[in-house]
């Protein structure tokens, strides 16, 4: 019997667990593949059922190995999220193709749109020639069965695509943000959106727990206290990427051993990490384009509406 708590994904009433295992990592050259199915088929045996991964990660590679981790009965012991970076319908549907081709699966659990960086995105995406279309009619047609979005750079363009979905009439069921110790210091997720998402029962999904090891280089907060501030939150998940057993077996200690921060808990853990986290040193996803794949790769987003193309003078 596994220990490792669950938690409701909002709105949608799964009980996922309460870490996820990232997908990046798992498509890295110094991870063989071996080793990434095996960290998968371990998660899953030993309770951990959310699997995150992404259209883009590693040039597909990470969902093609996740997609041989879960032959055997192992999907069945899954709850499957990846994302796709198109705007566009056509971009979208290609993309959520080549995912399901990849991760072996005739449906995904939760489908999301990827790096809402941007003012215009949420736009691009609720156009009638939008990537929205093409997840609700992937819906309907049962490739997939939830739909969210995440982002990186600044809980404002979360917040504005929560009001533009909102204006079409739609209510995400998950949204994936930053949430860590040194978020809640500067251009905080946590104290900007996380409110709104718990507001609407949206499902929280939090990630850069330690901002791929940058948040340690502070030197102000170790590995499992990352794990343990994100966990205290209200999140459904925790997302962390796990490129060794002896990371995996980490991430299951830390869920195993946890216990909900309390008031005084969390300010002296804040307290020890104002000072780095003041300017976004060790968040260079808020401040840098280092993470953004979609702007060093623009093509991944696909055309821009052909009404919008028409206007432009010749």
């Amino acid at each position: 019997m596994s220990d490792v708590p669950y938690r409701i994904l909002g709105r949608t009433g799964e009980r996922v667990s309460a870490i996820g295992i990232g997908g990046w990592h798992l498509g890295l050259k110094a991870v063989s593949e071996k080793m990434a199915v095996e960290i998968v088929r371990q998660a899953l045996d030993r309770g951990l059922n959310f699997l995150d991964n992404c259209w883009d990660y590693n040039d597909g590679e990470s969902e093609t190995r996740m997609g041989k981790a879960l032959r055997d009965g192992y999907r069945q012991k899954a709850f499957v999220m990846t994302k796709i970076d198109g705007r566009s319908k056509a971009a979208a549907t290609e993309q959520l193709d080549q995912s399901l081709r990849r991760l072996q699966t005739d449906c995904i659990d939760l489908i999301q749109h990827h790096e809402i960086l941007r003012y215009e995105d949420p736009h691009r995406i609720f156009d009638e020639e939008g990537a929205h279309t093409a997840l609700v009619e992937a819906r309907a047609a049962g490739k997939l069965r939830y739909i969210g979005f995440t982002g990186h750079k600044d809980p404002r363009v979360h917040l504005y695509m929560l009001e533009v979905a909102a204006a079409h009439g739609f209510t995400f069921d998950t949204v994936q943000m930053p949430l860590n110790v040194m978020d809640a210091h500067y251009r905080s997720f946590e104290r900007m959106v996380l409110p709104e998402l718990l507001r609407q029962n949206i499902g929280v999904l939090g990630m850069k727990s330690m901002a791929n090891g940058i948040i340690l280089k502070s030197g102000t907060v170790t590995a499992i206290e990352c794990l343990h501030y994100a966990l205290s939150l209200p999140t459904s998940v925790v997302i962390t990427g796990i490129d060794s057993l002896e990371r995996l077996d980490q991430a299951i200690e830390a869920v195993r051993t946890f216990r909900r921060m309390s008031d005084a808990e969390r300010k002296a853990l804040l307290a020890k990490t104002a000072r780095a986290a003041s300017f976004g040193e060790f968040e260079p996803f808020k401040t840098t384009s280092i993470f953004d794949g979609t702007a060093s790769n623009p093509e991944w987003l696909g055309e821009e509406p052909q009404r919008f193309q028409e206007l432009m003078p010749e």
